[in-house]
């Protein structure tokens, strides 16, 4: 349908040109936030609190590069910069001013590793180079299935969900959006803060 592929090719094309290289799970047994060991991330939005855990078992890499930017403090003062309701919300590279952060080296794509793009889930953003994920997240507010690894897509790697603060999350969803630094569109006219982020279980 024309409405889940439009926000696919958006997200595409604002990647290659403005996030940059430099830019609920099937259901066969218990889901990966039952899993005592995952390391659990809370956002301190000013819209409220989103509480994440992130999956290391099913994206090492991934997972590791997510809570080291977390862990230096990184996602502090950074915005949502784009909304695009039904689809995603993507955030974790630009200040208030929409400066872009420098963020360390791109990381491998693990999105072939069995969690689906569905809601509540966080996927990392990149450009059309499958392995140039820095910063930059999703937050899933529909079931995504063009996103999802196949056999002719790299797809976008799930390394972690939302547990708690969904209702935080689509309220984010529903934030006005136009133009706003360099965005043409799908950013929020009001300005929508990671005021911090924190581990709150290792």
């Amino acid at each position: 349908m024309h409405h889940r592929l439009r926000p696919l090719a958006l997200i595409l094309f604002a990647a290659v040109t403005v996030a940059a290289p430099s830019a609920v799970l099937a259901d066969d047994t218990a889901s990966p936030s039952e899993n005592k060991e995952d390391p659990m991330v809370v956002m301190h939005t000013n819209r409220g609190d989103i509480e994440i855990a992130v999956h290391e078992d099913k994206a090492p890499v991934t997972a590791a590069n997510f809570l080291k930017y977390v862990r230096d403090g990184f996602y502090d003062g950074t915005i949502f910069h784009r909304v695009i309701p039904g689809f995603v919300i993507q955030g974790g590279g630009f200040t208030k001013d929409y400066d872009r952060k420098k963020t360390r080296d791109p990381i491998e794509n693990e999105s072939d590793n069995g969690l689906d793009n569905d809601r509540a889930t966080l996927s990392m953003a990149r450009t059309n180079d499958p392995a140039s994920a820095t910063s930059q997240f999703f937050i899933n507010l529909s079931d995504n299935a063009p996103l999802n690894a196949g056999r002719d897509r790299a797809g976008y790697a799930v390394f972690a969900e939302v547990t708690s603060g969904m209702e935080v999350v689509d309220e984010i969803a529903d934030v006005p959006t136009g133009s706003a630094g360099p965005f043409r569109q799908d950013a929020p006219q009001q300005p929508v803060v990671i005021e911090s982020a924190e581990i709150v279980a290792d």
